[in-house]
């Protein structure tokens, strides 16, 4: 009796472990094919997102070069608005959140109009030939959302995929927009809910930002990058100027965010016709270009950002930056809010720097981190953006920064549909949105 029930576990022992290899046969065959579907598909929207991309940053770099060229050409700025309206209206898009509109499709599964794409390619367009204040960086990511949901429902992708997707085109465009991968990889996963990572659009994300590097390289664009000059060894006193200077940040951070959240209430509220509200918005930045006589705040601003680093801006440049952009875009413009904020937090630092004891070019490359992380509450995707723009010397200077910032700038952000999942104080889970 026991040689027989000896036997029977020895084949039900035997018989589990043919199951296990079994098993473990399909997961492996499942996570290569798996893989190699991802890896199509991201070359893929790495391919559409990098041509659209790079044709877009040619674009506009383009325009800004005829607007520089013939200096009147701002006075037109709110016609361009009226006619950004008209192309809206005309495809029946009476309210446009922007970057919103991308992580709320990403948090509620709604899918992004196609016709989107070409909307903001075109507002933006329009809204830097004009000379407005604004960046290229946002709309890329809303760009890049929307590619990435148009080529999965070509490819009939499910929803939760398509949410991957979404990540990857965001990727791309960042990248072929600003050269920096690894940051729009990190960033693009990172922005969508703080305190958490979707770690299955990694590969996914790097793979596209890799391949849209490359396109855009073929295109002749490079990446901006800065010399940072070689600071002193990390010690207590450098610690603690870094700190001050990232508080500081950290705070302008707020008030950035505030700005662009008032600026749209207070048009909302005072003009109620789309095209009188955007008329009046360009006529005011119109008319401090035509009284200045310079278009030295127009654009996206890395001018000042390299002026920053050379220590050559005045102590109000931030702030004058920081009002154009939330005039510009609270009043219906088109654009991004990452290389404003970037050139707000560059122009401060270099200023704030030299009274800390600092070099400007290091007070700059501090801000203009700190700030970004500040804004977006994106701390990983900060310190790499460091790393790809300035070096490693100063990482942990940079890093110490973010964090900082991170903590200082509370639960305000650029955008209000970002969900901040865990506290950035206590170990709890909050979930709630930016304000």
């Amino acid at each position: 009796m026991r040689e027989k029930r000896d036997k029977r576990d020895k084949k039900e022992i035997n018989q589990e472990i043919k199951e296990e290899i079994v098993q473990n046969v399909k997961t492996g065959k499942d996570y290569i094919l798996t893989f190699v579907r991802w890896l199509v598909i991201a070359i893929i929207a790495g391919s559409v997102c990098g041509v659209l991309g790079s044709l877009f940053y040619k674009s506009i770099e383009y325009v800004t070069d005829i607007r520089t060229s013939y200096t009147y050409i701002p006075l037109f700025l709110p016609l361009g608005g009226i006619a950004i309206v008209f192309i809206y209206k005309l495809f029946n898009v009476y309210k446009d959140k922007g970057t919103n509109l991308v992580l709320e499709s990403i948090h509620s599964h709604d899918q992004i109009p196609g016709t989107m794409a070409p909307l903001i390619y075109i507002g933006t367009v329009l809204t830097h030939l004009f000379g407005g204040s604004s960046g290229r960086e946002g709309a890329a990511l809303q760009m890049g959302g929307c590619l990435g949901v148009f080529i999965g429902k070509k490819l009939k992708m499910s929803e939760k995929d398509i949410n991957i997707l979404t990540m990857c085109g965001m990727s791309a465009v960042f990248t072929a927009m600003f050269g920096t991968p690894i940051t729009a990889t990190i960033f693009s996963m990172e922005v969508i809910s703080v305190g958490m990572f979707q770690y299955s659009a990694f590969v996914p994300c790097i793979i596209a930002s890799t391949i849209s590097l490359g396109i855009a390289g073929s295109f002749g664009i490079k990446g901006e990058t800065f010399t940072v000059l070689k600071q002193p060894a990390m010690d207590i006193f450098l610690c603690g100027k870094v700190l001050l200077l990232a508080i500081a940040c950290g705070l302008i951070a707020i008030l950035l965010c505030q700005s662009l959240t008032y600026s749209h209430k207070i048009f909302d509220r005072l003009f109620k016709n789309p095209y009188l509200k955007i008329a009046v918005g360009g006529l005011l930045v119109s008319l401090f270009i035509f009284i200045t006589k310079t278009q030295y705040y127009s654009g996206a601003g890395f001018n000042i950002i390299r002026d920053a680093f050379n220590g050559n801006v005045n102590s109000y440049t931030f702030i004058i930056k920081l009002l154009l952009t939330a005039i510009t875009l609270g009043c219906g413009f088109k654009g991004g809010e990452i290389v404003p904020a970037l050139c707000i937090g560059a122009s401060f630092g270099s200023v704030f720097a030299p009274i800390l004891g600092l070099n400007a070019d290091f007070g700059s490359a501090l801000g203009l981190t700190s700030l970004f992380c500040g804004v977006v509450n994106c701390p990983i995707a900060a310190i790499l953006l460091a790393m790809e723009m300035f070096g490693q010397h100063h990482l942990l200077a940079f890093a110490i920064a973010s964090g900082v910032s991170y903590v200082f700038s509370g639960c305000f952000g650029l955008y209000k549909s970002q969900k901040i999942l865990y506290s950035k104080i206590h170990a709890e889970y909050i979930n709630t949105h930016t304000h």
